[in-house]
């Protein structure tokens, strides 16, 4: 699921329980990701360790007396811990790496994980084929001076507006307040008040609505479908699950897609793309 359009609800995401939480594909083990004794996962993905974890923001969390990465001062007037040489190292490799983000300018700004993925929040996003393939997609079914609706894909977003193009217009609908960078085009948008929307977002004003509920469960996605309802003038592309194809259509009246979306990392669900109109996405398998 791409990023989290609503309040996390007391149900276990799961997209999130499923998803490949070690190390990512093709990619080194990140600091993200080394707890102690390997117990646990990041706090990143809803989960807590026992011990000291190094968390992916920065913090280095105690939880009991085990100190694997923390080293204690043995003078009795300093409390203090201190952090071992390795967790430390992880630690400037960590910043650099944010401080290299933060210096990015311009048109970087829309590159897809200039926004880390936060997992509490179910934020998963899609791999550069696939935002490109989408973001392909809506281009076309909103046709010149089209506008389009992004409703839990901020991924998407970004890819359309790294293209350049000005033959459309766009907005992003997101919980997650990081995407305010983008300005005007950021609308707040919790999935449990599906239709508290601001006044300037008009019944019906949106040529393509393509959307990613952040939960794999009936009541978001029914939810989540009051939005996409309201915003569209017809034509829905919703990104989903494949076990939620009957939900799909019950709610909107939608078919799944040949197409198969992939993400940046391996998720255990099968996901699906679904369409209300005569769509490109059903001539590839």
């Amino acid at each position: 699921m791409e990023k989290c359009a609503g309040t996390p609800s007391k149900s276990v995401c799961e997209k999130q329980i499923h998803a490949s939480v070690g190390t990512p594909t093709g990619n080194r083990p990140s600091p993200a990701f080394q707890t102690n004794m390997g117990q646990g996962v990041c706090a990143r993905a809803g989960l807590t360790c026992p011990a000291h974890v190094l968390c992916p923001f920065g913090k280095l969390r105690r939880r009991g007396g085990y100190r694997q990465f923390c080293e204690m001062s043995n003078s009795n007037d300093d409390d203090i811990p201190q952090l071992s040489s390795h967790t430390l190292a992880a630690l400037q490799e960590f910043y650099a790496e944010q401080q290299q983000r933060t210096d990015s300018g311009g048109n970087d700004k829309y590159s897809i994980g200039i926004i880390e993925e936060n997992w509490q929040l179910s934020q998963f996003w899609y791999s550069q084929e696939t935002a490109l393939r989408l973001a392909e997609e809506v281009i076309a079914v909103a046709g010149e001076g089209g506008r389009i609706a992004c409703v839990s894909t901020p991924s998407v977003y970004q890819k359309l507006r790294e293209l350049h193009r000005e033959d459309f217009s766009v907005c992003i609908f997101e919980y997650d307040k990081r995407f305010a960078i983008y300005g005007e085009e950021f609308i707040f948008y919790d999935y449990n008040n599906p239709l508290d929307l601001p006044e300037k977002i008009a019944a019906h004003s949106f040529d393509v609505v393509i959307a990613d509920p952040p939960y794999l469960s009936e009541e978001c996605l029914r939810k989540t479908s009051e939005t996409i309802k309201y915003l569209t003038q017809g034509k829905i592309l919703l990104c989903t699950g494949a076990i939620m194809e009957a939900a799909a259509a019950k709610f909107l009246g939608v078919k799944m897609c040949k197409f198969i979306p992939k993400h940046t990392r391996n998720l255990a669900n099968e996901f699906r793309c679904y369409v209300n109109y005569n769509s490109g996405l059903d001539c590839e398998i």
